[in-house]
């Protein structure tokens, strides 16, 4: 009679024992086990504990496919979840190898029959046993079941259909371990909702926040130049607005004549234009949004362009700043050449503009919205067993609960968007909508993105070399783990599952909206490896390009302003270099805009740095292979991204490799 040597592990962590009873039962190609117990009653399973016992079916079950555990309540004790890390199971008196079922992942009494496979990653076009491919099909009906789709702001990217992490369960949520930041500078200003005294008011708290951060400091020093207001559009915590131009957008109210006197002698604005040198910065997505209203005062929002010259010095300069959308008689074009309190008011306006539109699009649209959608489909269309689910999931899983939380304080009535930020929770909402409607699949990915702003060519353009460089080593490593899987594009064409994740990323994630060029289907692999790419790269890259700058640009604040409490002005000369104090945020709105950014910035201390995969699955055969080559190149790019750093004045590290989480989580 055949039996099997069994080895149940659980998992090391403190709290992952259980008093509860556990079931075993063995579902063979032939015929089924019946449930076995696996310890008696006077034993519990342990954290870090290997269980081995011996099944001995009463007949002949074949080959094992699938093995089925279930916890049951022990009268008397508490009914605790108990964290299983895999299953080993060998024939006896065979020379077979040893056959492992991965679990990791928490079991509850709950949860019912929980069904194992095998650790051989398979797609659906290569099962052969019926009892398996009813396997895959009932397990993604449950988890569809489980996992739904929920609308946050309509006409935006949908989202889980879930508000609390408790109903998210301990298999998608995680601890995060804080790196200890101190907040205690920021703070206890929640009662002063005054406006700053003074400048020097101001300096005070950025020197108790800000004293150990060179990049702040150098941004405090030099908030007002112009050649680092461009340098910010490059290389500062929001490098995807800036793009080059070859004509004049129709409601920009200018001349050449207006430019002739800042730009280089002997030239026009249209030979600067096809030489490659105007750049844009375009607000008008902000155009007529309603502005919140902060300690009873209300607010205000322009909805700037900004047009710049890159000079024959590889400065970035700008050269006219129009603060609304439609040109018109109270919406003049303010020029290097007025007064000085004009023009440094004008760039304020872009730069507050730029502030909502980074904070809600570029950072948590292009990155946390995304990853959450792609994390949602994966969830539901592709089985664990999907190489495709294992690639992914390492990248998106922590989408859910951070956008849970997010969702939750940041963006709910009395957090920080309804309490410190220019555009308000209902301007948030129909931003969100246009930024949806307006995003474009080829500007999530990199070499389409920086060819067409233009900005691939640039010498002093630092997000988009190392950008570039990261996405290049991500697509490498990428393209190697999908041939290991798809041989051709037909068998891509014909992986049904891999077809539904993406139709369901398309119809349910973005809405069905055809312009926004992402794909509904894959018939390549190219296709398929590109799409992969751009999932990782925003969940890993992207995100830590954008947000983990946002306290070395944003800690003093008149460099960013998250809101502005006077209207843009109508006229030049209306101003004074005294009265810019008046335009920006209180006090409270100022430090709680801080403290948020001061937690968001800071890399936990338990952070997974890009391609340093800790699941098993990572840790062997060609899948291992990969991971050492692609971690190789990272550290190359790193290596040399220090080095070119240590000649710098402002270096740039936020696309160092190892500055890079592997996911969003935070």
């Amino acid at each position: 009679m055949e039996g099997f040597h069994v080895a149940i592990r659980t998992s090391p962590g403190l709290l992952s024992g259980t008093y509860n009873t556990l079931w075993i039962s063995l579902v063979g190609s032939q015929c089924d086990c019946p449930p076995v117990k696996v310890l008696p009653d006077g034993q519990c399973l342990m954290p870090d504990s290997t269980c081995t016992f011996v099944v001995k079916p009463e007949r002949k079950i074949g080959t094992v496919v699938l093995v089925c555990l279930r916890l049951e309540a022990r009268p008397g004790f508490p009914d605790q979840s108990w964290h299983c890390l895999d299953v080993q199971l060998k024939q006896r008196d065979e020379a077979a190898e040893v056959e492992r079922f991965p679990c990791n992942k928490w079991i509850t009494t709950a949860d019912g029959d929980v069904e194992l496979r095998s650790d051989r990653v398979c797609l659906v076009t290569w099962e052969k046993l019926q009892t398996l491919r009813e396997h895959r099909a009932r397990d993604l009906q449950k988890r569809q079941q489980q996992i739904r789709w929920g609308t946050f702001a309509e006409g935006s990217l949908r989202c889980i259909d879930m508000t609390s992490l408790q109903s998210l369960g301990p298999n998608l949520s995680f601890t995060r371990q804080s790196p200890g930041i101190n907040l205690n500078y920021v703070r206890g200003f929640a009662n002063r909702t005054e406006p700053w005294s003074s400048l020097e008011e101001l300096e005070i708290v950025f020197i108790h926040n800000g004293k150990d951060n060179a990049i702040a400091k150098y941004v405090r020093a030099h908030w007002k130049d112009d050649t680092f207001f461009g340098y910010q559009c490059l290389n500062g915590c929001n490098p995807l607005q800036i793009r080059k131009i070859h004509h004049l957008p129709p409601n920009l109210q200018l001349t050449s004549e207006m430019l002739r006197d800042f730009l280089p002698v002997g030239s026009s604005l249209e030979q600067e234009m096809e030489r490659g040198a105007i750049f844009l910065l375009d607000y008008g997505i902000l155009d007529q949004l309603p502005a919140n209203i902060l300690n009873g005062k209300q607010t205000y929002l322009a909805a700037p362009l900004c047009l710049l010259h890159y000079n024959q010095y590889g400065e970035m300069k700008p050269i006219a700043i129009q603060l609304q959308k439609n040109a018109g008689p109270q919406n003049p074009v303010f020029l290097p050449s007025d007064s000085e309190p004009d023009w440094l008011l004008a760039k304020m306006w872009v730069k507050n503009a730029d502030f909502q539109v980074h904070q809600l699009l570029s950072h948590l649209l292009r990155t946390h919205l995304l990853g959450e959608v792609c994390c949602i489909a994966t969830l539901r269309r592709l089985p664990e067993i999907h190489p495709l689910h294992q690639l992914l999931m390492p990248h998106i899983k922590t989408c859910l609960q951070i956008n849970i939380q997010a969702r939750g304080s940041l963006l709910s009535t009395n957090g920080v968007f309804d309490k410190a930020i220019g555009c308000g929770l209902n301007a948030a909402a129909l931003l969100l909508a246009r930024g949806t409607e307006q995003l474009r699949y080829s500007s999530m990915c990199v070499p389409d993105d920086l060819r067409e702003r233009g900005l691939d060519t640039l010498t002093n353009c630092y997000y988009a070399q190392d950008a570039l460089r990261v996405w290049n080593a991500l697509h490498r490593f990428v393209g190697s783990w999908v041939d290991l899987y798809y041989s051709n594009d037909q068998e891509v064409q014909q992986d049904w599952e891999l077809q539904s994740w993406i139709q369901e990323i398309f119809t349910e994630g973005f809405l069905s909206l055809a312009q926004t060029g992402f794909p509904q289907s894959f018939q390549t692999t190219a296709e398929l490896s590109t799409f992969l790419t751009m999932v990782i790269f925003s969940s890993s890259a992207l995100h830590a390009a954008v947000n983990f700058s946002q306290v070395d640009f944003n800690l003093w604040m008149p460099n960013c302003p998250a809101a502005m409490l006077r209207p843009p002005p109508q006229v030049k000369g209306s101003v004074t270099e005294e009265e810019l104090l008046s335009f920006l945020p209180d006090v409270n709105s100022t430090c709680s805009v801080l403290t948020i950014l001061l937690m968001l910035s800071q890399p936990a201390a338990d952070y997974v740095a890009l391609c340093h995969y800790r699941e098993q699955y990572f840790s062997s055969g060609a899948p291992c292979r990969l991971v050492e080559a692609v971690l190789k190149e990272l550290k190359d790019i790193s290596e040399d991204i220090t080095k070119r750093n240590s000649k710098m004045d402002i270096p740039y590290p936020y696309l160092s490799p190892d500055n890079i989480e592997n996911s969003v989580a935070i």
